[in-house]
C-alpha cells in the first residue's frame, strides 16, 4: 500500500505519468518481495479483476437517486477512465451520472486549478457556487476543490485520529448523511 500511495502522490505532484504510476507499482511491490514481475501485464490483470469486483457502498443507490432527482451528478476521478466506467457499470450506479471527468482524458489531474477549470468548462452552466465536491482524497479531492473555489465535502467513513492536513467545507461519515448537505436546485 506504502507503494502505491507514494506512486499515486507523485502523480498528484506531477513528478511522474500515470502511466508510470501503472506500469510499475506492481513490479515495484513484488521486488520488495524479491520477486521480479512484469509490471505492465500485472496492472491489465488487476484492472481485469478490479473492474468485475466492483461493489456497491452501503447507500449509494439510495442516495445517488435521491440526489440525481434535483441535482446534476458527475465523478471527476485521476482514475482510469475505463475502469471507472466498468465499475459504475457493475455497480448500477452509472445511469446517475452525466458525463465522467477524469484526468487522462481532459489532459490534467486533480488537485491542479486545470483540471477543474476544464471541468467547469464542459459542464453547461457551471456555477461554483452551486457545486460541491464530494471526495475521499484530501490531497486530490478537497484541496484542488478548495483551491478551485469550490465548496468540499469530506468522505471519511473512518473518524481520523488527528485533524485532516486541508480543511474541507464539509465532512461525512457514511453516505446518507450528504442529502442533507445538498439544498435542491
Amino acid at each position: 500500500m506504502e507503494i502505491n500511495d507514494a506512486l499515486w502522490a507523485q502523480y498528484e505532484r506531477r513528478e511522474i505519468t500515470m502511466e508510470q504510476v501503472l506500469s510499475t507499482r506492481f513490479a515495484k511491490i513484488m521486488l520488495q518481495l524479491g520477486q521480479q514481475v512484469d509490471g505492465a501485464a500485472w496492472e491489465r490483470d488487476y484492472r481485469a479483476r478490479m473492474g468485475r469486483n466492483a461493489r456497491a457502498m452501503e447507500g449509494a443507490q439510495q442516495v445517488c437517486a435521491q440526489l440525481c432527482q434535483t441535482h446534476r451528478l458527475y465523478v471527476v476521478t485521476n482514475g482510469v477512465r475505463r475502469t471507472q466506467i466498468e465499475r459504475l457499470e457493475r455497480t448500477g450506479l452509472l445511469h446517475f451520472f452525466k458525463e465522467i471527468f477524469d484526468s487522462q482524458s481532459i489532459g490534467a489531474q486533480k488537485p491542479y486549478p486545470e483540471f477543474f477549470s476544464r471541468v467547469a468548462d464542459a459542464i453547461e452552466g457551471f456555477c461554483k457556487e452551486r457545486t460541491l465536491l464530494i471526495g475521499d482524497s484530501l490531497t486530490a479531492d478537497i484541496r484542488g476543490g478548495n483551491d478551485a473555489g469550490i465548496d468540499t465535502c469530506w468522505f471519511c467513513p473512518t473518524p481520523p485520529t488527528q485533524p485532516p492536513a486541508v480543511s474541507p467545507t464539509y465532512t461525512v461519515h457514511s453516505l446518507y448523511e450528504l442529502p442533507s448537505l445538498c439544498t435542491s436546485g
